[in-house]
């Protein structure tokens, strides 16, 4: 085996102006090449320097992560418990959680869609070409048929382009003696007008419902010869969040008298906040009298619960998740109490002048056991088997549809126990010296106790969750966008991107369909403005159907 090359001290610094010493003999590519190896190099060097770095953490750093799932993380852990000297728990856990479904065989069709799934679909009905209901049996010759209930159902998928294309040729008929000309009339509802609201909320859907970006959906309406520009497609979606604007406004307003609220951010781009000039790092000297300016871009997600009913909304900008929500929550009622914030324990969640219950999710802390359980798999196997049995408990509670005080009934009678169990385990961990403070395993039972109460909160108050998964899931759809479409241009431009996100993923949380509801907005713009209130996604069906409308309708 070779020797290690001798150690060689270079700052970033140093390095960077090497960088640009060989700049001039590099292409652009080879340039862009070379200084991304040597930003990972530096990075890698850091990491490695912080104690905090385990080989496990680096290696998802730089692999990605593994399942987190108790089945798999358990599977590589090995079985005895006798060195342990964790308690076993007192209850069986099939007394405590709805027994597991008995095995059977899959139902003909399994795993298949049936025709109750396709209620989007447009639905035809076909008559007998040679007989009614009526008619006597040509079979037996004695009876009468009649219509069954359950009509036969055939299903017919069909291809086509995400925005399809009408040509209409309108007839022109000239006058031989006085040249006057006579235009047919266009079919009604074609008006001047060249893309209906249809296109606007497929546009829509598409890029910020499913990440496709405008370039992308360029192409492929191009491959099937109906152009749709990009730009085109921008300034359809820009016209009609100026349109629907009320309505992301009224979103926000019931947000905040919600009674659960969950928030998070993600990086974004911005290529107009990332032109700015950066502000001048501020010297030691300085340091302590003047601090420089934010220069992170971030989408914040914010999740809403109230009474079973969700909202989602997206905040693009320099502002943190706790920024943002302070922002809805200045719409909150004065009569209400405080709501619950489910957020991580980093600081920059928290809203700063307004009070929240907060409740930090209990998937954080259970993280931080299974980055480590290779090394102290005993240890980590009962943390990890113990938090197990509460999600197994909130996922009883769930099934059996029960109220938040019942749930809440539920936990204090069968989690608490078992969390008085860990909550000791912990304490004797530092108190008899079995673990080492600073190893992996006591930073993780470190943070357990520095957050044990926002962590047990679920314990104290009804509706309080266990996690953060609502908002997480959330911010998928500003990740996909983010992966796809890479950035927004302006500020105006991730606005109108939070609006329709917020949207969309409101629609899909309450089960509505957000095609047409964002048809319905475009077609009932002035009633949306007058009573924003009467056409958010879970009760706009019945505003429609009260002003005697139909979904489609114009």
């Amino acid at each position: 085996m070779k020797p290690p090359p001798p150690r060689l001290e270079v700052s970033r610094e140093e390095l960077q102006s090497l960088l640009e010493h060989v700049r001039s003999a590099l292409s652009e590519q080879e340039y862009q090449q070379l200084k991304a190896a040597l930003d990972t190099l530096v990075y890698l060097t850091q990491l490695v320097g912080d104690k905090n770095t385990t080989i496990g953490r680096l290696r998802q750093i730089l692999f990605g992560a593994s399942t987190e799932k108790m089945s798999q993380v358990l599977q590589m852990l090995p079985n005895d418990r006798a060195t342990s000297g964790a308690p076993e728990s007192s209850t069986p856990l099939e007394e405590q959680t709805s027994s597991p479904p008995q095995d059977s065989a899959p139902s003909p069709g399994h795993g298949r869609n049936g025709a109750e799934s396709y209620s989007g679909a447009r639905q035809v009905k076909i008559q007998h070409s040679s007989f009614k209901s009526g008619n006597r049996c040509p079979g037996c010759q004695k009876g009468k048929l009649y219509a069954l209930a359950t009509p036969g159902v055939l299903i017919r998928v069909v291809g086509q382009a995400p925005l399809t294309a009408i040509v209409y040729e309108l007839e022109k008929l000239r006058c031989n003696l006085c040249g006057e000309v006579f235009t047919a009339e266009a079919p009604v509802g074609v008006g001047t007008e060249k893309y209906d609201a249809t296109a606007a909320s497929m546009i829509a859907l598409l890029k910020y419902g499913s990440g496709l970006p405008f370039y992308r959906l360029e192409q492929l309406q191009g491959s099937l010869e109906i152009p749709l520009p990009a730009s085109t497609q921008w300034e359809i979606v820009a016209e009609t969040a100026e349109w629907i604007e009320p309505i992301y406004q009224e979103l926000i307003h019931q947000a905040a008298q919600g009674e659960v609220l969950h928030n998070d951010d993600t990086t974004m781009k911005t290529l107009a906040l990332m032109g700015e000039s950066r502000p001048r790092q501020p010297s030691v000297e300085e340091e302590s009298e003047e601090k420089s300016e934010r220069t992170g871009i971030f989408t914040s997600g914010i999740v809403s619960t109230r009474a079973g009913q969700k909202i989602a909304l997206f905040f693009t900008g320099r502002k943190h998740a706790g920024e943002n929500l302070a922002a809805v929550l200045a719409r909150r009622a004065q009569a209400l109490g405080p709501p619950i914030q489910m957020c991580d324990a980093l600081s920059r969640n928290l809203p700063k002048e307004l009070q929240a219950v907060v409740a930090n999710y209990i998937a954080h802390g259970r993280r931080k056991f299974v980055e480590v359980a290779a090394r102290f798999p005993e240890e980590c196997r009962y943390v990890l088997e113990t938090l197990g049995e509460v999600y197994k408990h909130d996922a009883f509670c769930r099934e059996q549809g029960m109220s938040p005080e019942e749930r809440l009934g539920y936990h204090q009678t069968h989690s608490s126990p078992r969390m008085k169990e860990l909550e000791q385990w912990l304490r004797e961990q530092f108190a008899e010296r079995k673990v080492e403070p600073n190893s992996g395993l006591g930073q993780a039972i470190t943070y357990m106790q520095n957050h044990w109460q926002k962590l047990m909160l679920f314990l104290r108050q009804a509706g309080a969750p266990l996690d953060n998964n609502l908002c997480e899931r959330a911010l998928k759809k500003a990740i996909l966008h983010r992966k796809n479409a890479l950035f927004y241009k302006t500020e105006n431009g991730a606005h109108v991107g939070d609006l329709f996100m917020s949207l969309i993923h409101t629609c899909q949380l309450c089960g509505a369909n957000p095609f047409q509801y964002l048809t319905e907005l475009q077609q009932h713009g002035e009633e949306l403005s007058r009573s924003p209130e009467q056409w958010v996604p879970w009760n706009y069906r019945e505003t429609l159907a009260r002003a005697g409308a139909s979904i489609g309708s114009g």
